[in-house]
């Protein structure tokens, strides 16, 4: 693997408004203000510092949905709640999850009412039909949101007497959760690796994220059969989405040689696979890409992210929009907003990408075409160049929630006001 290289971070100036924007709406951009900024990059050094000393730890993978029973049995867990994604239910793949369980005699009760963003109600609901049951372990079955709602699930059940929103932003579990296995059915989210559960409140829109160790799952269960029905569209947004954890990890100043070298890896198999995968051509281009979520996932639980995914959860949750999608969308734009700060990492990505065709060619040069590259990805998958939905009016409120989300706690190359945040949002309208 090659090095991982940095340089001094430099402002990115002169990016053009987009059109068809009036100038009432356009927003003046302000820096962030010197101490906010020594306070954001103090309290990412102290995390990253923390690292090494932090209860990280990684999922037992399992590689077949015929090893979920055997796994549980280790355990003596005989009743499951079983949280699956209503869409999945009637598949093929669904009956044998439901026949390995019979044949390991593992009772289990069904819950499906799993939304694209998992709200706060759906957690309650599931918790209690948990308690209801006397389940002593959950199994997700879906995308992110199966899993995420698993997850937040787990940190109602260990902590009955508190709300969801209370346990917003990082280490506000602490308390061991129900045995968890996540069984992905896309090759994008990296959930079933992470410590993260993103949910919806309903009522406000907004968009949060639970994060502590024991949500970490058990066992993570890779078996190309779960995606292989996929529709095209829903493996490329996903994969892409993939790409997006890897390529935040990777940029970021908590990076390490091993978060690295896990989101490098991520990169060489989803730009070696996603094709592939999307047309359905390869089982091992499957597995290629279920590994380069979990790896993706891996890295960037421990390395965090970035704008891309404030920005992108802000929209979501306003919006209900596909999270793969938005990352999509808004990864180069982000790239291309942070400038040449991030050319020394982006090249490393473009050499993992096998983008590199001449030994001298210039590290802007690569990092110009790795930004390229995913832009000519979006539209080989039919992903659009910007978001239709988003309304003038919200902008200030999404930016506020984006900007709220990343700061102090993401470790990005370059850090963002809110005003910046807004002009990005601008720049992202369709």
């Amino acid at each position: 693997m090659d090095s991982i290289q940095r340089k001094p971070f430099i402002k990115n100036i002169g990016k053009a408004s987009p059109k068809n924007v009036s100038k009432k709406h356009k927003f003046h951009s302000q820096e962030m203000p010197l101490t906010e900024k020594i306070f954001c990059r103090t309290f990412q050094k102290g995390l990253f510092l923390s690292l090494p000393f932090l209860p990280y730890r990684d999922p037992e993978i399992l590689q077949s949905i015929d090893s979920v029973a055997i796994h549980l049995q280790r355990f003596n867990l005989k009743k499951v709640l079983l949280i699956a994604d209503p869409a999945l239910v009637q598949g093929t793949v669904f009956k044998e999850i439901i026949k390995t369980l019979h044949h390991g005699q593992i009772d289990f009760v069904l819950f499906d009412e799993v939304h694209p963003n998992p709200t706060t109600a759906s957690v309650h609901q599931a918790a209690a039909l948990y308690r209801k049951n006397n389940c002593q372990a959950t199994i997700a079955y879906g995308g992110g949101s199966a899993i995420d709602l698993a997850k937040a699930c787990g940190a109602a059940i260990a902590k009955p007497d508190k709300t969801l929103s209370s346990m917003a932003g990082i280490l506000k579990v602490l308390k061991k959760t129900p045995h968890l296995i996540a069984i992905p059915t896309t090759c994008g989210t990296g959930s079933e690796a992470t410590l993260a559960a993103v949910l919806v409140d309903e009522t406000t829109h907004h968009k949060f994220a639970i994060s502590d160790f024991p949500l970490i799952p058990d066992a993570a269960v890779l078996d190309a059969r779960c995606i292989h029905e996929l529709p095209p569209f829903l493996v490329a947004t996903t994969g892409m989405d993939a790409l997006s954890h890897a390529v935040e990890a990777y940029i970021g100043q908590s990076v390490t040689k091993e978060t690295g070298n896990w989101a490098l890896e991520a990169v060489r198999l989803i730009f070696s696979s996603l094709d592939a995968c999307v047309k359905h051509e390869s089982e091992q281009a499957e597995r290629n890409m279920l590994m380069a979520s979990h790896l993706a996932g891996k890295a960037f639980t421990r390395s965090y992210v970035g704008y891309i995914h404030a920005l992108s959860h802000a929209l979501s949750g306003q919006y209900n929009l596909p999270h793969g999608k938005t990352n999509a969308i808004l990864m180069p734009i982000v790239l291309r907003e942070y400038g040449s700060a991030i050319y020394p990492a982006l090249s490393q990505l473009a050499k993992a990408a096998e983008l590199q065709e001449y030994p001298m060619e210039s590290q802007k040069d690569l990092a110009l075409k790795f930004i390229d590259a995913i832009e000519k990805m979006n539209e080989r998958y039919g992903i659009p160049c910007g978001i239709a939905e988003i309304d003038l009016k919200d902008i200030k409120v999404l930016a506020h929630h984006a900007a709220k989300e990343a700061n102090p706690l993401y470790p990005v190359p370059v850090l963002f006001s809110e005003s910046r945040l807004r002009e990005i949002y601008l720049k992202s309208i369709l």
